[in-house]
This record gives C-alpha cells, sequence and structure tokens, in this order.
C-alpha cells in the first residue's frame, strides 16, 4: 500500500510539472503574441484598457454560504478560495488583468438582506458589467451522494458561443496532463446554474473534483494538487486569449 501511494505521488508531482511547463510555454507564447499584435495596431488600440480582457476569477460561495463539506467538515468554500488565488497568481504572472470576486472569507450580500443567497450571486454576475470586454471563470468543487464518482467538470454560458470553447480547452487540458482517465464532457449550464443562466459574456463553472469521493477529497486539499489544478485552469485561459487575439 505504502508503495503504492508513494508511486501514486510521483504521479501527481511528474503531471504537475509537466503543467508548470506547459504554463511557461503557453505564457511565454501569449505574451510575444500580444506584443506583436500591439506593435501592429493603430496607436496601440489593441493594448489600451478598454480593449484589454479582463478575467473575473471567482471563487464560489463564502462567508455563511460554505457550499459543500467533505465527511469530515471541510468546507467547498476554503477549497474554491484557496484554488482560485492560485489561478489568479499564474495570470497575473502572463500580464492578464485579474479580478477576484472574493479574496476572504465573505458573502457578496448585506447582512439585513432577505434574501442573501440571491443578492451574492447578483453580485458577483454583475461585475461583469463593470468591463467591456471580459472572462468569467468560476471555482467550485462538486458533491454527489454516491461516493464512487469523481473528476473535474466544466459547465458553461449557453448565451456566448465562446464559453463552449473556453469549456473545451479546459477539458482538453486537464484530461492532457492531470486526469487522463477523465470522460467527463462538458456541458451548458441550464437554470439550476444562477450566474452562467443569466451571464452574457464567455463564461465557465469549473467543478475541480467531488468532496463526496473521499480519495479527490483528500487530494483536493493538498496544495500539490491545488496548484496542478490552477495550473491546467490558468493556462486554458491563456489558451483561450491567445486564440481571440
Amino acid at each position: 500500500m505504502k508503495k503504492a501511494k508513494n508511486f501514486f505521488w510521483r504521479q501527481i508531482s511528474f503531471l504537475f510539472g509537466f503543467s508548470a511547463i506547459c504554463i511557461l510555454l503557453v505564457s511565454v507564447t501569449f505574451l510575444l503574441g500580444e506584443k506583436v499584435t500591439s506593435a501592429g495596431a493603430d496607436k496601440d488600440a489593441a493594448a489600451s484598457p478598454e480593449h484589454r480582457v479582463t478575467v473575473i476569477v471567482d471563487a464560489g460561495h463564502g462567508g455563511r454560504d460554505g457550499g459543500a463539506s467533505t465527511d469530515d467538515g471541510v468546507l467547498e468554500k476554503d477549497l474554491n478560495l484557496s484554488v482560485a488565488k492560485k489561478v489568479k497568481d499564474i495570470l497575473s504572472l502572463a500580464d492578464v488583468n485579474v479580478v477576484m470576486t472574493r479574496e476572504t472569507d465573505i458573502m457578496l450580500a448585506n447582512d439585513d438582506s432577505p434574501h442573501k443567497k440571491l443578492d451574492d450571486m447578483n453580485a458577483r454576475l454583475h461585475m461583469a458589467d463593470d468591463f467591456e470586454n471580459c472572462v468569467f471563470l468560476s471555482i467550485h468543487m462538486n458533491k454527489f451522494p454516491v461516493e464512487k464518482y469523481s473528476g473535474l467538470q466544466v459547465y458553461y454560458s449557453a448565451n456566448n458561443s465562446r464559453s463552449k470553447l473556453l469549456a473545451d480547452k479546459i477539458r482538453e487540458k486537464n484530461i492532457s496532463v492531470l486526469q487522463r482517465d477523465n470522460s467527463r464532457t462538458t456541458k451548458a449550464a441550464d437554470s439550476s446554474i444562477y450566474i452562467l443562466d443569466n451571464i452574457q459574456v464567455p463564461a465557465v463553472l469549473v467543478e475541480c473534483g467531488f468532496l463526496s469521493n473521499r480519495e479527490e477529497a483528500a487530494l483536493l486539499q493538498k496544495e500539490e494538487y491545488q496548484n496542478a489544478l490552477a495550473a491546467v485552469i490558468a493556462s486554458s485561459v491563456l489558451d483561450f486569449l491567445g486564440a481571440q487575439e
């Protein structure tokens, strides 16, 4: 058993190292491409603030809304925030303008509101209204009554055709460097995912894994695995932004 665990973590370490290399390569390619585009554009229009893409990174839940939880009480809201911050750090290194919906353990609603959950979701939704050109990326954890289910899955907003492109990139990158046996497909969000159902900009929600699966829940709490997830997600966003350019 010990040998099996050591082998497993060697595999994780290898995958994280590989994904980190992918991040560096994609980041350099993206930044070089952006410089070339800016140099050839009229009066550097592509680099002007009103044309620059902003990535809104949304750490799902927060404050009194803990989201799902593991059997031993680890809350989704905390895992979401940890992964979201790592995604922000990687994207910021690539000179992407990143805005977080929350950076602490808060709910985006007034304490005296009679409908805090709806206010919280609307506050996140309307952050996209502040930017002419933005992408919305929401980080969550999954849970299901049956323990056997596991794996990352991406939902996308059907209101913008580019949402599926981003979702597919995240799925493909995840399969290529982290979860090779993951057969989960990307799915269009329905009304049960309020923000994706109402937002108009390119938007996806990443369910990083299942807290109801004890093995995956343990992984999701590991710093190394969170780094690997963040690398997969951030490099996919960079691929997407580069394709849009």
